[in-house]
């Protein structure tokens, strides 16, 4: 039962301070395996004032599902992604997942003021108020992404064609013998993390911006376009 779930697992049930009830997080979170893991990431980032999208790979096991949509009924603040994708490692549908949550979240009655991304294995270092003040110490309305221009060593990913393949049940990326045309609008291409804290404005600006969906298009056929797509966005100027 969820009044179990919420006593069992000491979830936190109200803001912690009044500058946290003040500044709500969305969070991303993509998984496709070990439920416990999931569940201890939850709890440690937890809080009622934030939002969470939850993943799930299409492809994980019904079980799986059933036990993830369970947890999430006991919480307002928490919903499953609207549009599921089978990931592949270093494919389009990783971003794709991404895309899908931020969708749901500027569609969503909470006013959160940064949205972070994160995988099923990962685990906070800091508390809500200590991610809280670092971000607005420090990136007060910025988006953090970092990047540097695309290196030489991995240009590959974003000149020659890749596509998503499945070969005796396992997917992968793998590049095809097609070279691709120059990005979109002469884009410079970035290189950089997966994983950021993005600004409202600026998820609202990736979903709509004309340049933004060039881009992503442009991208559906390159190697982990996550880790290209939120840099150069960011590099943009204005």
């Amino acid at each position: 039962s969820c009044s179990t779930v919420l006593k069992t697992l000491h979830f936190i049930t109200r803001p912690l301070s009044e500058e946290e009830g003040n500044f709500s997080l969305a969070y991303i979170i993509t998984i496709h395996k070990e439920l416990e893991t999931f569940v201890r990431l939850l709890r440690a980032i937890y809080m009622p004032q934030n939002i969470y999208c939850i993943h799930i790979d299409e492809k994980s096991p019904r079980d799986y599902k059933t036990a993830v949509q369970n947890i999430v009924n006991c919480f307002e603040n928490i919903f499953l992604s609207s549009k599921s994708e089978r990931v592949v490692y270093a494919g389009f549908s990783r971003l794709q997942a991404d895309i899908n949550c931020m969708r749901d979240l500027v569609n969503s009655k909470v006013q959160w003021n940064y949205v972070i991304n994160l995988c099923g294995q990962d685990y906070p270092l800091k508390t809500n108020k200590e991610i809280i003040q670092y971000i607005k110490s420090k990136w007060n309305g910025k988006n953090i992404t970092p990047g540097i221009v695309q290196p030489l060593h991995v240009k590959h990913r974003t000149e020659v064609s890749y596509r998503e393949y499945v070969h005796s049940g396992v997917p992968y990326v793998y590049p095809a013998k097609v070279r691709k045309a120059r990005p979109p609008h002469n884009l410079t291409i970035y290189f950089g993390s997966a994983y950021y804290v993005l600004t409202r404005d600026f998820v609202r600006f990736a979903l709509s911006d004309s340049r933004a969906k060039a881009l992503l298009d442009w991208s559906r056929d390159t190697y982990s376009p996550d880790e290209h797509y939120w840099v150069t966005l960011n590099r943009l100027p204005g």
